[in-house]
């Protein structure tokens, strides 16, 4: 009866899956923690407020978009703060991983003009000899 539960958990799927979300909850945290008390009181020396207060009655309703702004305010902050201390640095390195490819591969053959390997030492479409490099 539970055979077939025990090997849907044990896939190495769910598995993965459940520790990434356990990482991935715990890194919001640290993000949602950085923003909230690191950068968002920074805002204060630029003479951003805090909009928390700021409401508007209409009729019985009390909006209050001041919230809305902070929230606002904080997501775009989150999305600064992955941007600059994950995403460009993970990048960062996996360029530096694969190594710098920058070097071309080919070259043009001087007789027809051609792309050819930058190796060969004869153009495959018109057998012109090639100078080495």
């Amino acid at each position: 009866m539970f055979s077939g539960f025990r090997d849907f958990i044990l896939r190495g799927n769910v598995v993965e899956l459940a520790v990434a979300v356990v990482i991935g909850v715990a890194f919001g945290a640290v993000i949602t923690s950085f923003v909230t008390d690191v950068l968002t009181p920074l805002l204060g020396l630029v003479g951003l407020p805090n909009f928390e207060t700021l409401s508007v009655t209409i009729g019985d309703a009390e909006v209050r978009y001041g919230l809305f702004l902070n929230a606002l305010i904080a997501f775009l902050l989150i999305a600064l703060a992955i941007y600059l201390f994950v995403v460009k640095p993970v990048n960062a390195l996996e360029q530096r991983r694969q190594g710098t490819d920058d070097a071309p591969t080919t070259k043009t053959c001087t007789e027809c003009a051609s792309e050819i390997p930058l190796v060969a030492r004869r153009c495959p479409m018109c057998a012109q000899p090639q100078v080495a490099g």
